[in-house]
């Protein structure tokens, strides 16, 4: 089940990002060097990406974006932008969703679109993985080695 406090106010589902999953896995014990991250909200900052530019989502005034007269505002349209080319999700996709279908209905969705097929986990948005199932892959594909410590032997 997502912890609806893992939606961020622009549309990220904070559950599905690398540097939670690394987090929630504590994978640097497995010779990582990702930062790690608990979300936006649980952090008490609002949105990172988003919040130095909007008044509105750094003082907490506002849930999501879609809740602004602005919205959906430049800065928005580009994160959406970027993340529908790298990692197939839309964050207007989402938050629309929650607009006129409610919060439970997008985390039920999200539920079943991220779940891996294996063992039922979310994948990572991020790289398409499931860390439970694929990790191995990740450790071996030079794609994702980035993040290995290089004084492990492991890269």
């Amino acid at each position: 089940m997502i912890d609806e406090n893992l939606i961020a106010p622009c549309g990220m589902n904070c559950i599905l990002c690398v540097s939670y999953q690394f987090m929630k896995g504590d994978l640097n014990q497995k010779g990582f060097h990702k930062k790690y991250c608990p979300g936006c909200n649980p952090r008490g900052l609002h949105c990172l990406f988003m919040g130095d530019h909007c008044e509105l989502l750094r003082n907490g005034r506002v849930r999501f974006c879609f809740e602004c007269a602005n919205y959906p505002c430049k800065r928005l349209k580009a994160l959406d932008s970027r993340y529908q080319k790298k990692y197939r999700m839309s964050m207007i996709e989402n938050l629309t969703v929650i607009q006129e279908q409610g919060l439970q209905t997008f985390l039920d969705q999200q539920e079943t679109r991220w779940q891996c097929a294996i063992c039922g986990a979310l994948i990572c948005c991020h790289i398409g993985l499931c860390l439970h199932c694929d990790l191995e892959k990740i450790i071996q594909n030079k794609k994702y080695r980035k993040d290995l410590k290089s004084d492990d032997g492991i890269a």
